[in-house]
């Protein structure tokens, strides 16, 4: 560091893990909403992920968008990105891994430019690793149960989880994971990676999108060390209540939750339908049960974050 480089105050500079100790964590919202917002058409298999490729720009903008509305927490475009699906579209897997990495790349650069136009709070980068079914594009990330074994699936995973890692992320986002042995496979797979991660689960009521009890899902990730958050992300805000409470009481460790606005996904129109019923007091509700890192996923854009944040801190 040289004399002319300003020094970063210890506060910008904490680990991720120490700030969820900390206390509450803001994540930002739905990437998706915040791209089709700014006019990006996602009508495709990759969905966000294809303006790795293309507008990568624009997916710098949305994560500085939600900085600015007051995300503590970037998620990043590789939700749908995987060597399968990029290969799918004729991009071979040396491409795939760049693209990979560059989604990491993406939302450090809105961090920076965030910093720059004097934002003075720690901000984090996660890598998103969605689940099987979102390569499939066809609906079964929300029901799980894919016919695969939990070996297949941590085939599957390891290799880009690998790639995500070494970009340097401050965490892994293990999310919208419907099935429980998926998310074994995604335990096995995250060890030794060197990040820590949270495991978010998709849930309906008190189960697992595939039906399993939460509470035995939970239980997977509770002696898992990389593991530093459970919870649950992309069901109605009328789930998590009892989500909160499992998980804390089952794994002992901080809780992740960012649920959609309260609309569904209509997989065979591809469109949202219903209305939303995420609010501000659900919110602070959120928060006072004892959730640590706490945003919103599909239909939730950057005024409702801010609005978050402000019922957070």
């Amino acid at each position: 560091m040289t004399s002319d480089t300003p020094e970063v105050p210890d506060a910008l500079a904490r680990p991720f893990a120490e700030a969820l100790a900390a206390g509450p964590v803001v994540l930002d919202g739905g990437m998706s909403n915040q791209l089709e917002s700014a006019g990006h058409d996602l009508s495709d298999e990759l969905w966000s992920a294809r303006l790795l490729a293309e507008r990568p720009e624009a997916i710098t903008e949305a994560h500085l968008a939600y900085y600015e509305a007051g995300a503590d927490v970037a998620i990043t475009s590789s939700y749908q990105a995987t060597f399968e699906g990029f290969a799918k579209r004729g991009i071979g897997r040396e491409r795939a891994a760049e693209l990979l990495a560059l989604s990491v790349g993406l939302a450090q650069e809105a961090t920076r430019q965030a910093q720059a136009k004097g934002v003075r709070r720690p901000l984090y980068v996660a890598a998103s690793v969605g689940p099987y079914g979102a390569m499939l594009a066809d609906g079964s990330e929300y029901r799980g149960r894919y016919g695969l074994s939990v070996a297949e699936l941590e085939a599957f995973h390891r290799p880009r989880l690998e790639v995500l890692a070494a970009a340097g992320p401050d965490a892994l986002a293990l999310e919208t994971i419907p099935d429980s042995d998926e998310a074994q496979a995604l335990l096995r797979a995250v060890r030794g990676l060197g990040v820590p991660a949270w495991l978010s689960y998709s849930v309906a009521g008190d189960r697992t999108r595939a039906g399993q009890p939460l509470e035995e899902a939970f239980a997977l990730a509770a002696d898992v060390d990389e593991v530093i958050a459970v919870g649950v992300n992309c069901c109605v805000p009328e789930d998590v209540d009892n989500a909160i409470e499992t998980a804390a009481r089952v794994t002992g460790k901080p809780v992740v939750v960012y649920p959609n606005s309260g609309e569904t996904w209509n997989a065979g129109a591809r469109r949202w339908e219903g209305r939303s019923s995420f609010t501000s007091d659900e919110v602070m509700g959120w928060r006072a049960s004892g959730a640590r890192l706490i945003g919103g996923c599909c239909r939730v854009g950057p005024e409702a974050i801010s609005g978050i944040a402000g019922a957070v801190r």
